[in-house]
């Protein structure tokens, strides 16, 4: 009974289009009212306090605002013309360009939202001078955007370890340094499938258009491109250069991320002034206070969750459907993936950890394998209907209605999944790395 209010008060509520914070906060309080009196209204701000009061959590409103400076002080135009630069000049160059520089950019934003809208204005553009229709354009910027929550730093990243180090220790650094293949894999899959698209429109239309097709880049003419981009490619290094060497924890490193952000924006690009950080800390500041609001409402639900046995509950019936690891990540990728399309990730990992993970744990899932290919899931949720945030930002720049994002996403989300599955499956793609370095 108090299972069935819990998860369906909540999805009445998201249906009804109520905030993802104010749906948790809400079922919550109702199960609260009718629960076993484990505990009272009185914890509840107890709770949300404690739950994002916690030093590691910290790297969230960091990274959120250096992500934020960096924007603001040309980077993203920079790496775009380095990887023009580089591959401008092929055929499916433009392609080339859009996945390179949202995986640039994700390692320097952690976001996909905030990668979507640093390279979109840019991007979308030249990929229609380029003769791919908007839908398509829109839909890889879309897509490639959603890296920026796998390729490290990853606040996505954060959040899961602190949510699962309630029950397992997981370290940040590895889940960092485990992220890095599935997300190039990733932006391989959805090269493939840009390059699948283009040719299918040509056998029916004949050519491309290829206006914005440049000429091969100089060497000359590269490394010029370079030297104006390397601040900007120098900051994943300096970031996790300082963790992996001792330097710095997370949370340090993304202190280190802001005042260096500072340091280009005001006196190596000089594209920032005193307006533009004031505008830089609101918007920081906003998004901060989302993502706190929904953690805090969220490890609300998870606590019931928890101490009403409504996890143990569950994961006893998913382990009775079947004891083949196969059949049972391959429900919970399902899950996942549907869960995905309604809820944020922050939402997601304290909804679905305190379930899952038990169940990784009876069959020896690697805890760092289950949280990229959770996070690869709820990636995949970013850029596909009806809620997924980089489709809204895409749709906005690109001028196009959702219904047509979402179409032209289609190609890409199968790619996703693909890549998905095989990073499920084997493992090693996710613990090669980690293992390599030998980060614990």
């Amino acid at each position: 009974m108090m299972a069935f209010i819990l998860f369906g008060l909540f999805i009445v509520l998201v249906m009804l289009r109520l905030p993802i914070a104010v749906a948790l906060a809400i079922s919550s309080i109702a199960v609260l009212f009718t629960g076993s009196g484990m505990f009272g209204l009185e914890l509840v701000a107890d709770i949300m306090y404690s739950s994002v009061s916690k030093f590691t959590l910290l790297a969230i409103p960091f990274f959120i605002l250096a992500g934020v400076i960096l924007e603001q002080a040309g980077i993203s135009k920079r790496l775009i013309d380095f990887a023009q630069s580089l591959v401008g000049h092929r055929k499916s160059g433009i392609v080339f360009v859009t996945v390179m520089t949202a995986i640039f950019f994700a390692a320097i934003s952690g976001s996909g939202p905030a990668t979507v809208a640093a390279i979109g204005g840019i991007l979308i553009p030249a990929m229609v001078k380029n003769g791919y229709k908007k839908e398509t354009a829109g839909g890889l910027v879309a897509s490639s955007g959603a890296i920026g929550i796998i390729i490290p730093p990853s606040i996505a990243f954060i959040v899961f370890a602190v949510v699962a180090g309630d029950q397992i220790p997981v370290s940040i650094g590895r889940m960092f340094i485990a992220g890095v293949i599935p997300g190039l894999l990733l932006g391989v899959g959805f090269i493939v499938a840009a390059m699948y698209v283009r040719w299918k429109q040509e056998r029916t239309a004949g050519p491309l258009l290829s206006v914005a097709v440049r000429k091969r880049a100089t060497l000359m003419e590269q490394l010029k491109a370079f030297l104006g981009a390397f601040w900007g490619l120098l900051i994943p290094i300096i970031i996790l250069g300082g963790i992996y060497g001792g330097f710095f924890t997370p949370t340090e490193a993304a202190v280190v991320a802001v005042f260096y952000g500072l340091f280009v924006g005001f006196f190596v690009y000089r594209e920032l002034n005193m307006k533009k950080l004031f505008d830089i800390l609101v918007s920081a500041s906003v998004q901060t206070a989302v993502v706190m609001f929904i953690v805090s409402a969220a490890s609300v639900y998870a606590y019931i969750i928890t101490t009403e046995q409504i996890a143990r509950q569950i994961s006893t019936a998913m382990l009775s459907i079947s004891d083949n690891p196969i059949i049972i990540l391959l429900l919970v990728n399902i899950l996942l993936l549907i869960a995905g399309m309604f809820i944020d990730a922050i939402s997601a990992y304290y909804i679905f950890i305190p379930i899952l993970l038990p169940i990784m744990i009876s069959f020896d899932v690697d805890p760092t394998v289950f949280g990229v290919f959770m996070t690869v899931n709820l990636a995949i949720g970013l850029f596909t209907p009806p809620v997924g945030l980089n489709l809204f930002v895409a749709a906005g720049i690109s001028g196009n209605s959702i219904g047509e994002i979402s179409k032209g996403v289609f190609p890409f989300v199968v790619s996703s999944v693909i890549i998905l599955l095989l990073i499920t499956y084997i493992p090693q793609l996710s613990t090669f790395l980690p293992d390599l370095l030998k980060v614990k």
